[in-house]
């Protein structure tokens, strides 16, 4: 039941317009989320600039308004009036005409207040101050009346109290719907009301906040603390949020999202497509023949005769072009058939030259193996049984490792040793492109090192990468261990390797990728390559 449902799934996910429908779903909703994201992030900018910009005008105009306030009692105190008369009720209607933000004024001894509106129960003067400094007091929110002719913020000082009206607070500071001017006392823990409705205070559990920035965002609000001299209150104006409110630009980014999606989801299905095309024709070129293998002459630098080959694997379509094995080879790894391509390798060498390996004992063809099949002893078993076949012994077929395919040292290691037990050599190709360390390659059973064609043509420029291959030699020196130059392509590359140490190499200078029958015809006519070369007739 598990395997069969295993199978199903795995069957959808090899299906082109399944896998391109979950790209557009996904890449359109992580889309989607972003312009969310950047959308909601400029409308909260846009509140906290705003609220900002509000605070900032409400704060210099409140200033004016207390400044008003203050500079009239300090007109008060300075007259030597100091009774309910005709002539102090003008001079408080004085003080009312000469600042426009007093709409009260009064005096007030031990028997009499006396006001500018006689008539009006303006001035509440039965409770203490809310807000007691060392010159002037502060009454708030005296009157919960909606009424906008009653005092709203009074001021005393000495027998004297002005007050401004809720009209005139209203003119001064526009409040918008919802929102609220507050005066906080008492550390943060009270706050009383001057103008718009009453709030739950405070606004959050730790109240005052930490940081000493003016504005404080909370979930459904925002809170602007106005900077005060006085340290016994502080005026807080807060406001609803209105960042559910979704920008225009918001209704141009979702189909652009939702086209981008669609647009990802369609490179999704062509390259699946491409992908499953390629494979299917990998498949069948396997069963129809198309594969063929080259051989790369391996030469001794010094005598320039050919002491070896290292077998390629070429991809030659029914219309003549080639597949590059950069494009198929991992390709054959993901899907598996490396396997079925390396046997493949191995049976047809042995097929095109067992009879030239039996009469030149000293010929060896080398073969590159994947990391799925340095992982596994399988290798050995196939090569047992086939070298018995083709009665060709195991020294003349050597294998070729890359770095990156010593996935697990420890098990790549036993595999490679029990290669080398039966007389196969081990080589390193493309040593110094991987991760392979000093201290692995110390306890791997190598036989040899093969220089990467990038270090061979780095020599004799001063490039940083020029002095690499110089610096292997040494090492494979050191480490008792036979090197290889790939990619030779100048007489001068051969002649410098040489005069290194390094014994053997192959590249164009010698021959290209040679044919079975030509490799037969290089060996067994004997040719030294140094004045012509062999080309790739495929």
């Amino acid at each position: 039941m598990m395997v069969a449902t295993r199978e199903t799934l795995r069957s959808w996910f090899y299906r082109p317009w399944f896998l391109a429908m979950i790209a557009a779903v996904l890449s359109a909703s992580l889309l989607i989320a972003g312009a969310m994201f950047v959308a909601m992030h400029q409308v909260e900018q846009s509140e906290s600039q705003e609220m900002n910009a509000q605070g900032e005008r409400f704060l210099a105009r409140l200033e004016q308004l207390f400044g008003q306030l203050r500079e009239s009692l300090d007109d008060l105190e300075a007259q030597p009036l100091r009774s309910c008369d005709d002539e102090m009720i003008a001079t408080l209607q004085q003080v009312t005409f000469n600042y426009r933000f007093v709409y009260e004024a009064a005096y007030m001894d031990a028997t009499r207040i006396c006001s500018n509106r006689p008539r009006q129960e303006g001035l509440s003067v039965v409770r203490p101050p809310d807000i007691k400094g060392p010159t002037y007091s502060y009454w708030l929110n005296t009157t919960t009346e909606p009424d906008e002719n009653r005092a709203a913020l009074m001021l005393g000082r000495g027998n004297f109290r002005v007050a401004t009206s809720r009209g005139h607070l209203t003119d001064m500071v526009d409040l918008s719907t919802g929102s609220s001017l507050l005066v906080v006392l008492d550390h943060g823990t009270r706050a009383i009301p001057v103008l718009g409705t009453t709030q739950d205070w405070p606004p959050t559990e730790s109240w005052p906040p930490k940081n000493r920035d003016a504005l404080q965002v909370t979930q459904s609000r925002l809170i602007y603390r106005m900077p005060t001299d006085n340290p016994e209150y502080q005026l807080v104006l807060i406001s609803p949020r209105t960042g559910t409110h979704i920008p225009a630009i918001w209704w141009w980014l979702l189909p652009v999202c939702l086209l981008l999606g669609a647009c990802v989801g369609f490179l999704v299905f062509l390259l699946v497509r491409q992908r499953q095309s390629l494979d299917a024709e990998l498949h069948g070129a396997i069963r129809r023949g198309e594969l063929q293998v080259l051989y790369q002459p391996i030469f001794d630098l010094d005598s320039r005769n050919c002491v070896g080959a290292e077998a390629l694997l070429r991809w030659r379509r029914p219309d003549g072009t080639l597949t590059s094995p950069d494009l198929f080879i991992p390709m054959a790894e993901n899907t598996g058939q490396i396997r079925q391509m390396t046997d493949f390798v191995i049976q047809r060498l042995l097929e095109q030259l067992g009879q030239l390996l039996r009469a030149n004992p000293q010929l060896y063809i080398s073969v590159n193996l994947a990391a799925c099949d340095v992982m596994v002893p399988r290798i050995g078993q196939v090569m047992a049984r086939l070298l018995t076949l083709h009665r060709v012994a195991a020294r003349q077929i050597a294998f070729e490792v890359t770095e990156r395919g010593l996935i697990d040292v420890v098990v790549a290691r036993e595999n490679l040793q029990a290669l080398r037990d039966v007389g196969h050599q081990v080589l390193i190709d493309d040593f110094g492109t991987g991760y392979c360390s000093l201290a692995y390659l110390q306890t791997l059973p190598v036989d040899c090192l093969k220089i990467d064609k990038a270090f061979i043509d780095a020599l004799g420029h001063d490039a940083a990468s020029s002095g690499v291959a110089p610096h292997i030699i040494h090492m494979a020196q050191a480490l008792d261990l036979k090197v290889i130059a790939e990619g030779i392509e100048l007489e001068s590359q051969a002649e410098l390797l040489s005069s290194e140490g390094v014994k053997f190499g192959q590249g164009w200078l010698f021959a290209h990728a040679l044919s079975a029958v030509q490799f037969i015809e290089l060996i067994t006519r004997g040719r030294r390559l140094a004045g012509r070369r062999m080309d790739d007739e495929a």
